[in-house]
């Protein structure tokens, strides 16, 4: 796909990832909407990116909420063709910990945002691609899930993040062979140690140490080079049905 030719939706498009992604795909004049449940940042965003941008608060659990805001932004811009999940948290916890074992309820969190959520997201877009005409190769879209280096390596406190994000790789290929027949491609991202609003609250010194676990390049991540990658999922009809690791090399530790 032609990346002027990108009608996309983003989750968590209003910060971090997300936000690189939506930057990317209005730079090159395509036509992006942000969702995320962040509506101040969000409406910053729009504001800043222009009438190619929007912004609509969701919450990504809520499959009503989903599905209304993603035929809204099929309505706004005339079309869907690029749906990109970045939306999902990060919360650590023990299986069995010093206030003693974890919450079922904390699990289910976790699950219910990363991977459901996800889910529900893949679903009302594909969904609404299938409806949309294909181009001149047959293609009527592309997903973009994010995992992350936890769903093969996951530390210690990262049980609940990395089964969400396990869940997510296990999901590629077989929504990807599903969604082929449509002219729909799947692809999933598990990046490494990303410079995230998360990361970027944490002190100077512990961002340097963290970029230097990285084998090369040995820093944190720019939002930038995830977006570059998804653009080159966009424009490369041959990246279907995978997950790419993009994490300089790294492997994490267990703690």
């Amino acid at each position: 796909m032609l990346m002027q030719d990108i009608r996309a939706i983003v989750t968590g498009g209003a910060s971090g990832l997300g936000l690189a992604v939506v930057e990317d795909v209005i730079a090159a004049g395509g036509r992006a909407t942000m969702l995320d449940v962040n509506d101040a940042a969000g409406l910053e965003a729009a504001r800043r990116l222009g009438e190619r941008s929007a912004f609509q608060k969701v919450d990504v659990t809520s499959e009503s909420a989903v599905d209304a805001a993603v035929q809204s932004a099929v309505t706004n811009m005339g079309g869907l063709n690029f749906a990109v999940n970045c939306a999902g948290v990060g919360w650590p916890k023990r299986l069995v910990g010093k206030d003693g074992p974890m919450p079922g309820e904390f699990f289910r969190k976790v699950i219910e945002i990363n991977l459901v959520g996800t889910l529900l997201v893949c679903k009302a877009a594909a969904a609404a691609m299938q409806k949309g005409a294909p181009n001149a190769a047959g293609e009527r879209g592309a997903i973009v899930m994010t995992a992350s280096v936890a769903a093969f390596d996951g530390q210690i406190g990262q049980v609940a993040y990395a089964a969400s994000k396990g869940g997510i790789v296990g999901m590629t290929l077989p929504m990807a062979r599903e969604l082929a027949a449509f002219g729909i491609r799947v692809v999933t991202v598990a990046p490494g140690l990303f410079l995230t609003p998360m990361m970027a609250s944490l002190p100077k010194e512990a961002q340097e140490s963290l970029g230097k676990q990285v084998p090369f390049p040995p820093r944190l991540g720019h939002p930038s080079e995830f977006a570059s990658l998804v653009r080159q999922i966009a424009e490369n009809p041959m990246l279907n049905g995978e997950t790419i690791r993009l994490d300089g090399s790294i492997r994490m530790a267990p703690r």
